[in-house]
């Protein structure tokens, strides 16, 4: 089983993991339940975004923290590659208009892979894949 983490899901479990449902807590505690996990660029991003908006806080240089959250077992980062940024303006509709979540289910797409996330609006969209 491939896994795309959405943003807010490794913020979390490399932050506040009791942030989690105790289902996505379990599978990532437990990398022999699944195949590879999936990170877009686009998640980076969003995570600086939130530093720079002052949204979050850590109390180390972020880069170093970026670093050390993507040392997660079997995790794969996925650039945005021009195929996944053009299928992202061409999902399925109805979808969210945030660029950022368009671009994380062109991953899964992509990468034919389950999101794992909180966003219920994900959840809901029939055209990929989600855990929560």
């Amino acid at each position: 089983m491939r896994l795309v983490l959405d943003t807010h899901v490794w913020i979390w479990w490399n932050m506040h993991p009791q942030k989690l449902s105790t289902t996505i807590h379990s599978l990532l505690s437990s990398p022999e339940h699944y195949d590879e996990l999936l990170l877009s660029a686009i998640s980076i991003w969003e995570f600086s975004k939130l530093l720079e908006k002052k949204r979050i806080g850590i109390s180390c240089n972020p880069e170093e923290w970026i670093t050390e959250a993507l040392d997660m077992p079997k995790l794969r980062f996925i650039p945005l590659t021009p195929t996944i940024a053009y299928r992202s303006t061409t999902l399925p509709q109805p979808f969210n208009g945030d660029p950022a979540d368009q671009i994380i289910v062109a991953t899964a797409r992509e990468e034919n892979a389950t999101i794992l996330t909180k966003d219920k609006i994900m959840q809901k969209y029939e055209h990929v894949r989600s855990l929560w």
